[in-house]
């Protein structure tokens, strides 16, 4: 199996909903598809929010896949798999409706950045979050850009240094990335689809404007993500992060 992506609008909500049997993580193609996704349902004037979404109870997202990352063997094939962050990113950053992620469990690396490039993000208690990416030998380069401001630079810094340890979805809240925390999937699922019909009888104009407010000062991105992607597809060419990756496969 190697996942898939499907979306689909009902009642003027869109919901995209990605999925991989190792945890939820994300593979080039999975990225593609996401942004893909997320562009046609901003595009589609029956969509009028948006929610993402992973399959499963245990993890929302296992972050970069490890089997791709290993079979990277040149800067280019590298720069193009970290590119499938910036694309997502950039993606929902970009489309004129809100993003209302929904995370049912731990999430990992890039995972973390499509939870702070949302909107407004759900979790559970359960859900706690990881920033793994120094400890491979790179680095939380292009996902960094929407935690730090999603949750500030202190924060982002702790994540990005305490590579290895948890950290408990209490105090993600607590830094911004969640807006509510729930204990039970049904609790949250109900909590998403009364904001998202809410939302969907809303002014769209109004939503569009906002959310330009929302992410002003990054229009950038577009060339800063990509700049972030190379800087990672270097580093993970290095033997430290080769032999980094392989421990962290055996641990899986």
């Amino acid at each position: 199996m190697t996942g898939k992506v499907a979306s689909k609008i009902e009642n003027g909500i869109g919901t995209v909903t990605f999925f991989h049997p190792q945890s939820n993580s994300l593979p080039g193609e999975i990225l593609s598809k996401l942004s893909e996704e997320i562009t046609s349902l901003g595009n589609n004037p029956n969509a009028k929010v948006i929610v993402l979404k992973s399959e499963g109870e245990k993890a929302f997202c296992a972050g970069a896949s490890f089997d791709e990352l290993i079979s990277i063997h040149d800067i280019e094939t590298g720069k193009k798999f970290f590119s499938g962050f910036a694309n997502v990113i950039n993606a929902m950053r970009k489309v004129p409706k809100f993003i209302i992620a929904r995370v049912q469990g731990k999430t990992v690396g890039g995972g973390v950045g499509l939870a702070c490039a949302a909107d407004y993000t759900y979790g559970l208690d359960a859900s706690s979050v990881m920033l793994s990416e120094l400890a491979i030998g790179i680095g939380p380069f292009v996902v960094g850009p929407a935690v730090e401001r999603k949750i500030g630079s202190a924060a982002f810094s702790m994540l990005s240094v305490n590579a290895t340890e948890w950290q408990t979805a209490q105090w993600a809240k607590e830094q911004g990335m969640y807006a509510e925390l729930f204990s039970s999937i049904d609790a949250m699922d109900n909590a998403i689809n009364i904001l998202a019909d809410k939302l969907s009888k809303s002014n769209p104009e109004a939503m569009m404007l906002l959310k330009k407010i929302f992410w002003q000062a990054t229009d950038h991105w577009d060339t800063l993500l990509l700049e972030r992607a190379e800087m990672s597809g270097k580093l993970v060419l290095s033997d430290f992060s080769r032999q980094a990756i392989e421990k962290f496969k055996a641990k899986a």
